[in-house]
């Protein structure tokens, strides 16, 4: 699947002004955020630097080119973006061939959906290799379209991937819920204009005007997606 599907004719849940719902990959509906440190952490004690636990919260939830830049200025790494944006992705890749855990409550909001027919899209700003790995888990068949990190011009904090995700279900952004577990996911879905329902995984997100604080999935189904967007 890819991020190019084009805009259909705008569709509506059910019983609902709730026109879709658009859901982060790592650290939302699989718990990988980890799997990204410890691929980091890695990486970097083969190039002879140990990274700061304090740039986690640093990195988490932002696209390869930000967050591996940033660890190359922290560290002084001899290497480039390129090389090491390869090396990322293939120890992430062996980490999920490994084990792919699910968050709570992630298989039944997905399964409820898809019962109630909900157009969903997968947003991400992990790259499409990354992507079609973990769909194999969580059902590729959930989601109408997939956006990777490196199929836009500017991914996540900006509202490219969200606004391409709406469009691309038919749907208008400010119908659409998001669900996000970091504050870089946030402020890209935000931006958009997106209703955000925020599930924190590593570090904490503050509720704000439309948003939406939770401690996990299980406390998300579609009555409470509805019910976003009657504020």
């Amino acid at each position: 699947m890819t991020s190019t599907v084009p805009a259909l004719g705008t569709r509506t849940a059910e019983g609902s002004a709730l026109q879709g719902v658009l859901l982060d990959m790592d650290g939302t509906l699989v718990d990988t955020e980890g799997f990204w440190w410890d691929a980091e952490v890695e990486v970097f004690a083969s190039l002879g630097h140990a990274l700061d636990e304090a740039w986690r919260d640093v990195v988490v939830g932002g696209p390869m080119t930000r967050s591996a830049g940033f660890l190359i200025e922290a560290t002084g790494a001899d290497i480039t973006l390129p090389e090491l944006t390869v090396l990322l992705n293939d120890g992430f890749e062996d980490r999920i061939s490994r084990s792919l855990p699910l968050m709570p409550g992630a298989a039944r909001l997905l399964a409820e959906l898809a019962a109630q027919r909900v157009p969903m899209a997968l947003v991400s700003a992990s790259h499409r290799r990354i992507i079609d790995r973990v769909l194999g888990s969580i059902g590729a068949h959930h989601f109408e379209l997939t956006v990777a990190g490196d199929e836009v011009t500017r991914t996540k904090p900006h509202p490219d991937p969200y606004l391409l995700a709406a469009a691309g279900i038919g749907a208008d952004p400010a119908r659409c819920a998001v669900i996000e577990d970091t504050a870089t996911g946030v402020a890209a879905a935000e931006a958009a204009g997106c209703r955000v329902v925020a599930v924190p995984s590593v570090a904490p997100i503050a509720p704000a005007a439309g948003r939406t604080v939770v401690p996990s999935l299980e406390h998300v189904n579609l009555p409470f997606l509805q019910g976003l967007m009657s504020f």
